[in-house]
């Protein structure tokens, strides 16, 4: 049975930073793309930085870009979002993602996390 669960997020002031997790079982991350969506307003999900692992590449939105990092322990089949510098309007819903489709340089479909919230004070 495949799970997908997160956690880390939570509170944080302005400037400050902050690691979310998200841990899958049921399935080997390496064979999978990962990826980090938030709540946009008025957009659904929207992709925040996402790993291809069929071609190696990363996205980021433009906003994150110098500011948040994707990465994976393997060995732990867990993946991470990094966050630094953050921003109030930063504040939102984060949910991760594993699937083996791309679509715009995402995960598409796949296995999601049951989301965190993100809050950033000023």
């Amino acid at each position: 049975q495949r799970q997908v669960v997160e956690s880390g997020g939570g509170l944080v002031q302005a400037g400050g930073s902050l690691r979310l997790s998200c841990t899958v079982s049921g399935l080997r991350l390496d064979d999978y793309s990962i990826g980090w969506f938030r709540r946009a307003s008025g957009k659904g999900r929207e992709g925040v930085v996402c790993f291809n692992r069929d071609n190696g590449s990363t996205y980021y939105a433009d906003d994150v870009k110098g500011r948040f990092t994707i990465s994976k322990n393997s060995d732990a089949n867990t993946f991470y979002l990094e966050m630094r510098s953050l921003k109030p309007e930063d504040t939102t819903m984060y949910y991760c993602v594993t699937s083996r489709a791309i679509y715009q340089k995402c995960p598409s479909g796949g296995y999601w996390g049951q989301g965190l919230q993100v809050t950033v004070s000023s």
